[in-house]
């Protein structure tokens, strides 16, 4: 009996742990078309903040989209609250069944990531420059519809699998 309460213990202790898929969103209204949402120009305002919470960086982005076909560019312009400036052009490719793929100058590899009902799940690598140095950090990014031209956007960021702050994005269609 003892051995059955620890199983039973152990398997409800997994299942807490689990992750949302974007299949948990398949039902979610309004459905996310990445392709009409990020084509033309989307405004987003954002925020990184520490493993603590604290909010270190705010910026702004002015994203300029296209797309021919199943191949989009999203060129983003960022405006950083110190006046620093930086720029990332995400190359990406729609795949069958609302999956994507995605490369950028910064990114290592390719980024991939499903769509399902209002929400985006992207994974990805990017060379992320501190202070003289270039460090390799995974994120988990999760953007999610909420009407035709608000897009809400949370990434966590990580470095062997040891969270390192989150960024937080209000993206706005503007055209």
């Amino acid at each position: 009996m003892k051995k059955l309460f620890f199983a039973l213990a152990f398997a409800l202790t997994l299942a807490g742990c689990a992750s949302p898929t974007p299949q948990d969103y398949a039902a979610e209204k309004p459905s996310l078309d990445l392709q009409r949402y990020f084509n033309g120009e989307v405004t987003a305002h954002g925020i990184f903040s520490d493993r603590s919470g604290k909010v270190v960086r705010r910026f702004t982005v002015l994203m300029k989209c296209q797309w021919t076909g199943d191949e989009g560019v999203l060129d983003e312009a960022f405006t950083y609250s110190d006046g620093k400036t930086d720029r990332r052009i995400w190359r990406l490719k729609k795949l069958p069944g609302g999956r994507y793929t995605g490369t950028a100058d910064d990114v290592v590899g390719m980024a991939s990531g499903q769509v399902a009902g209002n929400a985006f799940q992207w994974n990805y690598t990017l060379k992320l420059p501190v202070d003289g140095k270039v460090y390799e950090v995974q994120f988990d990014d999760w953007m999610y519809l909420i009407d035709e031209r608000v897009m809400l956007n949370r990434a966590v960021m990580s470095k062997f699998g040891v969270r390192l702050g989150e960024v937080t994005l209000s993206f706005q269609k503007t055209s």
